[in-house]
This record gives C-alpha cells, sequence and structure tokens, in this order.
C-alpha cells in the first residue's frame, strides 16, 4: 500500500490528485475528528485523522508509524499566523506576550521537515512570504496559484468547496514559497490569465480571524496539486 502523508492540512485538496490515482492518503490536523474518510473508485482513500502537530511526541509517533510503511510523498502546511510577513504589524505585540512565539512558529515547520527527512521522501512545506526565509532558510521555490491554473480540467474550473471565494482555475495571485527536500520536483507551470496581478480580488472575502476564512485562505490550489502529483507521481 502506497501512502501519502500531508500534515496541517484540513481541506485535503493538496492529495486528491494522489487518492484518485489509488494512493491511501493521511491529513492530519487538529480540527479533525478520526471519522471522516473519503473513498475513490481508484481504490485511493483520504484518511481525515486528528493530531495535535505541534507536538513533539506526535511527530515521534508519526515517525514510528510511518518509517517502515512505503510512503512515496508527503507534505506540510505549517500554522502561518505568525510567520507570515503580511501580519508583521502584529509581531510586537504577540512579542510581549510571549518573546519565543515566533521561534516555536519556526520549529514547528522545521519539525515537519524532520520528520519527512527521517521517512525519506520528497516533499514539500508550503507558507506564503514569512520569517521562514530569514529564521530557517531561504525557500527552494516560489510561485503564484494562477501559474499552475491550466492543470484543471476543462469543465473543473468551478472551485467545488470554496467557489464563492476562489477564483475559477485558480485565476489568481498568492506569492507562496516551498521548502523542498528528498528528490522533490517542481512541476512546469501551466498558466491562466491571472485577475488581477499583485491584488487577489478574493482576499477581500478572506480577511478576519474566524476559522473557515483561514481554512479557505490556506487551501492548496488544485491546479498545483495536480501539478506536484503529475510531477512527482509513484505507482500505487
Amino acid at each position: 500500500m502506497s501512502i501519502v502523508i500531508s500534515l496541517y492540512d484540513y481541506t485535503g485538496v493538496a492529495v486528491i490528485p494522489w487518492a484518485k490515482a489509488g494512493h491511501t492518503c493521511y491529513c492530519y490536523d487538529i480540527q479533525h475528528d478520526d471519522t471522516r474518510v473519503d473513498h475513490f473508485s481508484s481504490g485511493g482513500s483520504i484518511h481525515y485523522l486528528n493530531a495535535d502537530l505541534h507536538s513533539y511526541e506526535t511527530l515521534c509517533a508519526l515517525l514510528n508509524h510511518f518509517e517502515r510503511e512505503e510512503v512515496v510523498f508527503a507534505m506540510g502546511f505549517p500554522v502561518c499566523t505568525d510567520l507570515a510577513v503580511s501580519g508583521a504589524a502584529w509581531f510586537k505585540s504577540k512579542a510581549e506576550k510571549d518573546p519565543q512565539f515566533q521561534s516555536k512558529a519556526v520549529n514547528y515547520a522545521t519539525m515537519c521537515a524532520d520528520l519527512f527527512t527521517e521517512i525519506g521522501v520528497p516533499f514539500y512545506i508550503e507558507n506564503p512570504v514569512s520569517v521562514l526565509a530569514t529564521q530557517w532558510r531561504k525557500p527552494d521555490y516560489r510561485f503564484h496559484p494562477f501559474e499552475y491554473g491550466g492543470y484543471i480540467k476543462a469543465g473543473q474550473e468551478v472551485h467545488p468547496l470554496y467557489s464563492e471565494y476562489i477564483a475559477d482555475s485558480d485565476a489568481y495571485s498568492k506569492r507562496t514559497c516551498l521548502w523542498t527536500g528528498g528528490d522533490f520536483k517542481m512541476p512546469k507551470v501551466k498558466p491562466v490569465l491571472c485577475e488581477s496581478f499583485g491584488y487577489s480580488t478574493q482576499h477581500a472575502k478572506l480577511g478576519g480571524k474566524s476559522l473557515k476564512t483561514k481554512n479557505i485562505r490556506s487551501a492548496t490550489p488544485r491546479g498545483f496539486a495536480e501539478a506536484v502529483y503529475q510531477a512527482n507521481r509513484r505507482e500505487p
């Protein structure tokens, strides 16, 4: 059984191409309750599992569980609230409450990379433009969602979960950074016309601190998910 792991993943969008191809995918996030499983006609599946990924013990348990399994790909989307430069205006007040707030957030990201490296699998860690570039290392790659919108098939342009918020065919800009390892292959771009480069109209709908908007903002662009699968795919 070939396995794909995704950490800090609420929506599961990132692993859908892998599940459709027959892989067993595990999405871990603190919001899951261990009850949901999506099955695909290919025999693949997505298991949504609860996990406190800020816990070192949790990461150790995942290593013990997967290090002898046939894991073919992994990805992580650590919480960017305390990392993204778009929130820099609040860094000072956060530091007054907890001087270690940012080093903790950086550590959560590097723990994902350490886990995937120990398992020995191609992987990427995703974040928007953030302090990871200075407090960890510079990203290996950067992209905008519209650059991969061409991977979305005709007739599937409308987002199945968030059509009210996300532009058809991921035709929006959002500078996104990747820290990669394990022979990860960056896919070739297949861009669509961007609605307005440098400014996305959907951002006006996704402000605030609600969990819903955070989940939507962090959802992996569908085109990029498909492109990553095609560039790094393995037979299940």
